[in-house]
């Protein structure tokens, strides 16, 4: 019997993961919400499914299963809540949510239920990344020293005009680190682990009419004893794919999106070989560098077979609510640091007070 999906929001992301779904045995898309029911009703004749003109209505059809929330960042909690207090496996477009407490609201709703709850984070599930990881967990680096990301992407100012809730405080969260890189955030700390100390700056300096950041250079400091850098931009022209570095005293690794742009060990093997050369050219979309919409849905599609398999086999989650809140409080640390001009320490004790978000 196949797992029910409806999608709460129908935006241009809820479209990815109507194709995701759709390529996944077992699964059906089964329903949709919009704010607006002509927009769910475009969105089922389109994909599929049963339009709803409310989350309530929705969340009462017993086909409904996982829930996946597609609604601006800022708007996570209350659908989130809402499908876990009605017994729905949720998953929720990244970030989880905009401060740590929203975070933490969503996190102990879908535990006091007993539902699954998963934050969509496909880069993790690129081949190139799942290698790089395997990598680092066989040691083979030798000591990690440095962590890096850079996400160099454009974005129009008509991107920022085309819908009220972007480049605000209160619906996107941020800017060019909280709805873009946090891809990469969340990437590193996948695989360097824990970040404890963050200085950084940040900017806006390209776009008008944003309360938000479109510019941000950060300095870490990891729990291992490494040190790594992330650069976000959204006004970098023309755009370029984002890119992790890491790098030992035996290793490093340069992944531009799913191409392994360097491969390179102390001990090199056969392996190696053919691991630099069958992934230098993986990559097929724009990556999003200047389109939001120049993305694939092949990595949606395998989190969401890995959070199936989590509520069919009792499989371990890859993605979960506190890995989804990790890279929300390094973002938040950021903000911090940034207005400031002080070194933070992480973990966060609370949500920081952001003097930017008060005056929005």
């Amino acid at each position: 019997m196949a797992l029910g999906f409806g999608i709460i929001g129908c935006g241009m992301i809820a479209g990815f993961h109507a194709r995701a779904i759709a390529e996944i045995s077992g699964a059906e898309l089964v329903a949709c919400q919009s704010r607006r029911l002509e927009a769910a009703q475009e969105f089922a004749q389109e994909n599929g499914g049963t339009a709803y003109a409310s989350v309530d209505e929705l969340l009462t059809d017993p086909a409904v299963n996982i829930v996946t929330i597609c609604t601006p960042s800022g708007a996570h909690l209350d659908p989130a809540v809402a499908a876990a207090n009605a017994g729905k496996h949720v998953i929720v477009e990244k970030p989880l949510e905009i401060t740590l407490k929203r975070c933490d609201e969503i996190i102990d709703a879908c535990n006091a239920n007993n539902v699954t709850l998963s934050t969509i984070f496909p880069s993790r599930f690129h081949d190139s990344s799942q290698l790089l990881k395997t990598a680092i967990d066989e040691g083979r680096f030798g000591t990690l020293t440095l962590g890096d990301a850079y996400v160099k992407w454009f974005r129009t100012q008509e991107y920022y005009d085309s819908g009220q809730w972007r480049g605000t405080w209160d619906l996107d969260g941020g800017g060019a680190l909280m709805n873009q890189a946090i891809h990469s955030v969340d990437l590193l700390t996948w695989l360097m682990g824990p970040v404890v100390e963050i200085s950084a700056q940040t900017a806006t300096l390209a776009h008008e009419r944003i309360e938000v950041e479109d510019v941000a250079t950060a300095s870490l400091k990891f729990a291992n004893g490494a040190l790594g850098v992330i650069e976000a931009s959204t006004a970098a022209f023309p755009g370029m794919l984002k890119k992790i570095e890491i790098h030992g005293n035996q290793g490093s690794v340069v992944i531009e999106e799913e191409d392994i742009k360097t491969w390179a060990f102390a001990e090199m093997t056969a392996q190696d070989n053919e691991i630099a050369r069958k992934y230098a050219s993986m990559t097929d979309t724009g990556g999003g560098a200047a389109d939001p919409a120049a993305i694939g849905h092949a990595a949606h599609a395998k989190q969401f077979r890995d959070v199936i398999e989590a509520i069919e086999n009792g499989e371990p989650l890859s993605v979960d609510g506190a890995e989804g809140r990790r890279s929300v409080e390094i973002i938040l640390a950021i903000y911090k640091a940034a207005e400031t001009g002080r070194t933070i320490q992480l973990p966060l004790e609370r949500d920081p007070e952001l003097k930017a978000k008060s005056d929005a």
